[in-house]
């Protein structure tokens, strides 16, 4: 059983200049219960299947399995997918101790939001914070892009 551990946050400046790659990823789910999210994926030219369940009472950690299929599978299955997708361009940016940043930069229906996530192998390892991260919104849901996809930035409040 994968166990995923990662803090998530807003990000609040210029970070595109340290990042080492950047992917498009658009994405589906199967299913967007919280208790097992199931997830199809087209990263770059690969294509992902994950299941994910509920995180704990942080929300810093959760199951996590994924496996690689084709991208016409992955495309396949985005036809089945409940309504609404994810588009975005991921950044991957080095950080200290061997770790990276996962920042993800929304489109469509999520234009205008920008998040940050590092993975660490425990939930207290400590990192630090570049400047351009903002505030920290590990566990709450509305982030969770499963959640956008039913709820998208350009519906909250401002």
């Amino acid at each position: 059983m994968g166990q995923e551990i990662e803090k998530k946050f807003l990000v609040k400046g210029e970070f595109k200049t340290a990042a080492a790659k950047q992917t498009r990823i658009t994405q589906g789910y199967l299913s967007s219960v919280p208790e097992r999210t199931v997830r199809v994926r087209v990263k770059g030219e690969k294509g992902f299947i994950t299941i994910k369940g509920i995180g704990n009472a942080s929300g810093a950690s959760r199951y996590e399995w994924e496996k690689e299929i084709s991208v016409q599978e992955a495309q396949d299955l985005m036809g089945i997918c409940e309504p609404g997708v994810i588009d975005k361009t991921r950044f991957l940016v080095p950080a200290s101790n061997g770790l990276k940043w996962e920042v993800d930069e929304f489109y469509g229906d999520n234009e205008g939001l920008t998040v940050a996530e590092i993975e660490l192998p425990t939930e207290d390892t400590a990192f630090e914070k570049p400047i351009w991260l903002g505030e920290e919104v590990t566990g709450q849901v509305q982030y969770y892009n499963s959640m956008l996809m039913k709820n998208p930035f350009k519906n909250w409040s401002k």
